[in-house]
């Protein structure tokens, strides 16, 4: 059955510009000036100054005065049809925007942001490919297989699937035979260890180019026979099986360390070497005061495009005389850019302002700990307890520490690698749980390689610090960390 009838409800709604200042605000500077470059090129009101102070002269061809060839003149004096511009082209509402406080000069040095461009370690393989005498099948297996390694540069596709695909997309009939020799000759390819189906296979691979290095037929001997051992750390056992030596056991072990269980990394992070974090925040200790900038150094100014505004002005003045339907459009087109670009400038103005003061309220919060670096002196500190000194809402301080990173004289971090949880020492005081992992880190780090401490060795050591906290806790924290247990840390 249908029926009408009346209901009021309260809805809370975003407006278009509250959604615009919180996409701008999770982005990290990098990201912006690559926005501002966007939003410059969809609309044509919104540009950025050459010259610090410099106005764009109005072009006066594009005043719409006169009435364009074939267009029929029409009166604009409906109350439909009027648009009223006298509050809409007032001074304070159309300035000269700009991002900075005009405390940079034109002969300033303006640094671009290097960007390393690298290949992937499937694009050098297939380069390598061409130095190997393949028919034009092999070849086509040879990337098959290529494309099918993972990113640490394992095939884990079952070389059964492959010949499927290999009939169904590329027409061609093979069996598991001959890609296995296909995968023989890409095995030969650098890095060595590439396009292996496991880490034994992997390891073995990058043995066997080592030619004859003093320990090395021990070290293939544990790989092939003590795989399962070894991984376990269980060197006595090995050491029983194999008849040899701690010191031979020692040698060997050192050559297996030394190689690299995920080869596809290896060109990978070359590129990865060369990519530089851009900080958003800059902190500077000045003779024991603390000084707080923005990193705004490649931030365009921007500003309205002064033609577009003369051009409204200009049909304010002619208001009384005809004009088409086409310049009435035209004018709207306009007036919705101009609105879409004091939008932007008026967000990128207001998460600069939330930033700084998100920022500051942190600096301020941990002033200890920016002075000296001493992770010990980090105070336990939660989103809400900055939330509630900026006065702004949980998800806009998340949002602010999210992918934004801080210069500091000892180091560049991770603005919310600073938000830690609080925890009680025996003498009832809070502290940070990123203190309790550092010391934790520290002990670690000093420890007896060949007798690494356990994880009840590690509470009892904390607990004497004064840190009465639980085993579980120790592992947790630990494994926090990347740190293995006891018995894989182990060294002989």
């Amino acid at each position: 059955m249908l029926n009408q009838r009346l209901q009021q409800r309260m809805l809370q709604k975003l407006s278009p510009q509250q959604i615009l200042l919180m996409k701008l605000l999770q982005i990290p500077s990098l990201a912006l000036e690559q926005r501002i470059k966007q939003e410059i090129e969809e609309n044509p009101v919104l540009e950025i100054s050459d010259e610090f102070g410099d106005e764009t002269p109005p072009d006066t061809d594009n005043e719409p005065d006169d009435v364009p060839a074939g267009e029929t003149a029409t009166d604009d004096e409906g109350p439909d049809n009027d648009i009223n511009l006298a509050d809409y082209l007032d001074d304070d509402e159309i300035p000269a925007y700009k991002l900075n406080a005009g405390n940079q000069s034109p002969d300033d040095e303006r640094r671009e942001i290097p960007f390393a461009v690298s290949s992937s370690f499937q694009e050098s393989l297939i380069a390598q490919l061409g130095l190997h005498s393949l028919t034009r099948e092999d070849n086509i297996i040879a990337e098959n297989i290529i494309g099918n390694l993972d990113d640490a540069g394992y095939l884990q596709r079952d070389l059964n699937a492959m010949v499927d695909d290999l009939a169904f997309t590329q027409n061609i009939s093979t069996n598991r035979k001959e890609i296995e020799r296909i995968l023989q000759i890409v095995q030969e390819l650098d890095p060595p260890g590439i396009a292996a189906r496991n880490l034994q296979e992997c390891l073995l691979l990058q043995l066997r180019r080592l030619g004859t290095v003093p320990g090395i037929k021990l070290a293939m001997l544990i790989i092939e026979r003590y795989f399962d051992d070894f991984i376990r750390k269980h060197y006595d056992k090995i050491m029983k099986r194999s008849h040899c030596s701690e010191q031979d056991l020692r040698e060997a072990v050192n050559i297996i360390l030394s190689l690299n269980p995920k080869p596809g990394n290896a060109i990978s992070e070359q590129g990865r070497d060369n990519q530089y974090i851009v900080p958003d925040f800059i902190i500077v200790n000045k003779d024991g005061e603390l000084e707080l900038t923005l990193n705004q150094r490649n931030m365009p100014e921007l500003r309205l495009n002064r033609t577009y505004v003369d051009m409204l002005e200009a049909y304010g003045e002619n208001k009384g005389r005809k004009s088409s339907g086409s310049q009435k459009q035209a004018v709207m087109f306009i007036k919705q850019k101009i609105d879409s670009a004091k939008w932007f400038i008026d967000a990128i103005k207001q998460r600069q302002h939330t930033l700084y003061v998100t920022m500051k309220a942190i600096m301020d919060y941990q002033y200890n700990y920016f002075l000296d670096g001493d992770e010990t002196r980090l105070r336990p500190m939660i989103l809400k307890d900055i939330a509630e000194r900026v006065n702004l809402d949980i998800s806009t301080i998340s949002r602010v520490a999210n992918s934004k990173y801080v210069q500091t004289p000892f180091g560049t971090f991770l603005l919310k690698s600073f938000f830690s949880e609080a925890i009680q020492n025996d003498q009832g005081e809070e502290i940070s749980t990123r203190e309790i992992k550092k010391i934790l880190s520290d002990c670690i780090e000093s420890e007896e390689k060949n007798n690494p401490l356990t994880d009840e060795e590690l509470t009892a050591i904390l607990k004497k610090k004064g840190y009465p906290i639980a085993r579980r806790t120790v592992a947790k924290y630990r494994e926090q960390l990347n740190i293995p247990v006891a018995r894989l840390r182990r060294n002989i």
